[in-house]
């Protein structure tokens, strides 16, 4: 087992981490920007290593500073949270190169999932069922035009390299589709350095679900069932559940399986995603995160797991704990994301916090860096905590909830918790029956 990690990150999830090493007896080194000299995982940390001023392009994503940090500070490995290098793999091969461990899957992997194409081909290789789409780049508009008029409207143009909705582009017609098409190529060159991509069918009214998968890199490979992700503004997930209101123990088992023998056959070591959209009974693949996500403290809730414990010691080359047959789910979860902005406009809140208490209770977790007199920089996102329940049901889980909010205190600052009231009045939401649109349309209504 390693003695000391180093995260490469910043916020709750970097805390996550810290916290998950304290109570295997692993010493942590955190880094950080000098924005960030007082932050929350700054303190918590066993030491820290300043990598750099504000701007994350100068500081969380400077490999030599971070691999510097490394080796300064004598870590033996790295585990890179969510966003910033984490699906990096040019910085996993510099690792290896180092030999400095990577707590996730070998850069062949990440470039592998990296390239929507590469990742699609690889997938329906492998049994999962994709979106009907382009079989690899679209290189200009004539065959854009060719594919679309084949698929039938709408079409999604993709960046190949994308992520997080940007060079991405619907096309309801063919009157629209040059415009989404150069659009689409335009943005992921601004935002990828690649301006390649790819089309897709475009579903009606598909709900977002992922499946959790977790390999020992040696072939065995399990999944602990499914997320809800549907309630999205601008392709940001706000609001995430499990399990899926609309998906049963038979359903799950059956994509379960389909995606845990995908990620053994690979031979993937460590946590991942494998997305889908869900319409009428049919699983459409996305994309693999190739990390972890955001909303994994639902799956860990559901099924009575620590993923990030389970990380580092199949990083450091000890056996998985995790058997297939004893992952079953119990109840149900909902994580919210709190977001440091202010409604309705959702425009980035940063400042000082005057006051914060989290609240608690049975079933209630709250993943936050937040602190009194904390002030918030305007150089990263603007994610600040997450609030999970976990309950007995999902009626259960949305009163818990409701409670919950009640009980969390952040002045100081905007915040989009109104949001969460908002959405727990709402008849859809209470029953479960919303798609990937529904947050959008709820929005556009209230303007």
């Amino acid at each position: 087992m390693f003695k000391k990690i180093l995260i490469a990150n910043r916020g709750e999830i970097a805390l996550r981490v810290i916290r998950a090493c304290q109570e295997m007896g692993i010493a942590t080194v955190a880094v950080h920007s000098t924005a960030d000299s007082d932050a929350m995982h700054v303190r918590m940390a066993d030491e820290s290593v300043c990598i750099g001023p504000p701007p994350g392009t100068d500081s969380y994503l400077s490999v030599p500073s971070i691999v510097s940090a490394c080796e300064v500070s004598g870590a033996e490995a790295i585990h890179p949270g969510y966003g910033f290098l984490s699906e990096n793999a040019a910085f996993v091969q510099v690792l290896e190169d180092h030999n400095i461990t990577f707590i996730g899957p070998s850069s062949e992997h990440i470039r592998m999932m990296g390239d929507k194409i590469t990742a699609k081909e690889t997938m329906r290789a492998l049994g999962v069922p994709c979106v009907p789409g382009s079989e690899g780049g679209v290189p200009d508009l004539a065959e854009a035009r060719r594919l679309a008029d084949e698929m039938g409207y709408p079409v999604i143009i993709k960046a190949t390299a994308g992520g997080g909705g940007r060079g991405m582009k619907l096309a309801r017609s063919r009157s629209e589709l040059d415009h989404a098409f150069q659009g689409a190529r335009s943005e992921a060159k601004a935002a990828f350095g690649n301006d390649q991509v790819y089309i897709e069918k475009y579903l009606q009214k598909p709900r977002h679900i992922e499946i959790q998968v977790f390999g020992d890199g040696k072939g065995r490979a399990v999944h602990l069932g499914e997320r809800d992700c549907s309630l999205q503004r601008r392709h940001q997930k706000v609001f995430e559940e499990s399990p899926s209101p609309a998906i049963d123990a038979e359903t799950r088992a059956r994509i379960g399986k389909v995606c845990a023998d995908a990620v053994g056959e690979m031979g993937y070591s460590g946590a991942g995603t494998i997305e889908f959209l869900y319409e009428d009974g049919e699983f459409y693949f996305i994309e693999m995160n190739t990390r972890l996500q955001v909303e994994h403290p639902v799956t860990e809730a559901v099924y009575r797991v620590d993923l990030v414990q389970e990380q580092i010691r199949v990083a450091a080359g000890e056996p998985m704990t995790l058997h297939q047959d004893d992952l079953t789910p119990v109840g149900h979860a909902i994580e919210v994301r709190i977001n440091a902005e202010k409604l309705p406009e959702f425009r980035p809140s940063p400042g000082r916090i005057a006051a914060y208490h989290a609240p608690g209770g049975l079933g209630v977790r709250m993943d936050s860096a937040l602190y009194q007199g904390y002030s918030i920089p305007p150089y990263y996102d603007s994610l600040i905590g997450k609030l999970i329940v976990h309950a007995n049901d999902r009626p259960q889980a949305l009163a818990r909830l409701r409670r919950a909010l009640g009980e969390l205190i952040v002045d100081g600052i905007e915040t989009t918790t109104p949001l969460f009231y908002d959405l727990l009045d709402q008849a859809d939401i209470q029953t479960g029956d919303y798609t990937i649109h529904w947050l959008e349309k709820f929005l556009a209504r209230k303007d």
